[in-house]
């Protein structure tokens, strides 16, 4: 007949023990637990604030008036989550993908930024007033229509 089996103490709450475990019963800790997996996992919030910060530059950017600060925005954004992904590396710590796509976006934000202020393209550009002239596009293609 086999002894007691001693279950973990979990004062807590938390769904981890908070002592060695006594499975056989001997009084002896069977294992100790890990402490990298008795963490939590958690997010990163450099690579969250990254990605968010770098989309926001990247619409900066598109809009073409506030590409000045878009080019801003999208590089802080790609260092915040180039430093996100090396806070990723840790066992616990999750958001790898947003820091990758901060980093990508935050680097679009910036080149697409320079091309803008270059004036390279006809889109984006400094000069403003796309909402105006769209409506006045719009306008122009489906006046006879209506």
């Amino acid at each position: 007949m086999a002894g007691p089996v001693a279950r973990p103490v979990d004062a807590d709450g938390d769904g981890r023990p908070d002592r060695p475990v006594d499975i056989d019963g001997d009084g002896r800790p069977d294992r100790e637990p890990d402490p990298a997996l008795t963490k939590k996992p958690r997010a990163s919030l450099l690579a969250t604030l990254g990605l968010i910060v770098s989309v926001v530059g990247a619409l900066f950017v598109l809009s073409g008036t506030l590409a000045g600060y878009g080019i801003g925005l999208g590089a802080v954004g790609a260092v915040l989550a180039v430093l996100g992904l090396i806070a990723t590396r840790r066992r616990h710590v999750a958001g790898k993908t947003d820091a990758l796509i901060g980093v990508a976006v935050g680097i679009a934000a910036v080149v697409l930024g320079v091309v803008a202020m270059t004036g390279q393209f006809d889109w984006p550009t400094t000069d403003g007033e796309w909402v105006g002239r769209f409506r006045e596009w719009l306008d122009s293609q489906f006046a006879d229509r209506f």
